[in-house]
């Protein structure tokens, strides 16, 4: 009997799972693949009431951490993911905050510590196809780093993902979307980003349709209510947003099967 097809996203804090991944957890899920969404931190670095900071008086990390947790697996239900699996890590909040020198803080945690919990969900899931972000975290989060870390090294000691993907933005989508805001009128002054933010476009190596799950994308993000002065798409026009969210980029840093150069299935190679 073949193995049922599964998915494993590793993620850094709850809410990380919808604007990469959510669409392909979505999808995977409508069409009967085995979805399992691992978030290595509470969020407890998150903004409190009132958008309080870590750094802030009166904020409330174990609260903090509650509510996130809640949202997340509201946002859970709205992509129909199968199984959350947290790994209950501190958050270690952005680069330079007080939070990174937590001595709970997840990237204080040794790799090889938190990478064999992941190993294990690797060992009761089998996940044929693993996605997380890339080596740089996607933009320098010491969480996001920390999940790449443990996703390659729970990897190559388990020798179960046929696949590997990291979640990528790329640069051109960038600026297309940037020119169409600009054109549209809107005042982007609040949306810079770093000149080295997003990866070429010759690096990408897949690219999934979610076109037909925006919506549940714009609900799933919406779940995240509590951090929600920071999900700047949700401030989009609606076809922004259809641009923004439409399809996932990932570059496939290991492939055990055969599989096209380029691919729209990141299950090629693994389907009967």
């Amino acid at each position: 009997m073949e193995p049922q097809l599964t998915l494993m996203a590793v993620h850094a804090h709850p809410d990380d799972e919808v604007l990469g991944t959510g669409g392909l957890l979505a999808r995977c899920a409508d069409e009967g693949i085995r979805t399992v969404l691992v978030t290595c931190t509470n969020g407890e670095a998150g903004d409190d009431a009132g958008g309080l900071k870590p750094t802030d008086d009166g904020h409330d990390g174990e609260e903090v951490a509650r509510r996130r947790l809640a949202e997340l697996r509201a946002s859970a239900a709205l992509l129909g993911v199968d199984h959350v699996e947290l790994l209950g890590h501190r958050d270690s909040g952005m680069v330079g905050w007080e939070t990174n020198g937590h001595p709970e803080a997840f990237a204080n945690v040794p790799v090889e510590t938190a990478a064999a919990r992941l190993a294990a969900l690797m060992e009761r899931y089998r996940p044929q196809v693993v996605v997380t972000y890339d080596e740089n975290g996607g933009y320098g989060h010491p969480d996001h780093i920390q999940a790449h870390r443990i996703a390659v090294a729970a990897t190559e000691s388990t020798g179960i993902p046929s696949k590997l993907y990291y979640t990528a933005v790329p640069r051109s989508g960038i600026v297309q979307l940037m020119e169409y805001l600009k054109d549209s009128g809107m005042d982007v002054s609040g949306f810079d980003l770093p000149d080295d933010f997003g990866v070429p476009d010759e690096v990408i190596t897949s690219v999934v349709d979610v076109s037909a799950y925006v919506e549940r994308k714009r609900k799933a993000l919406e779940a995240h209510a509590s951090q929600g002065e920071n999900i700047f798409l949700l401030r989009l026009p609606d076809e922004a947003q259809q641009m923004a969210l439409g399809s996932e980029p990932f570059i496939r840093r290991l492939s055990r099967v055969e599989a096209p150069d380029h691919e729209d299935d990141l299950f090629a190679g693994l389907r009967g």
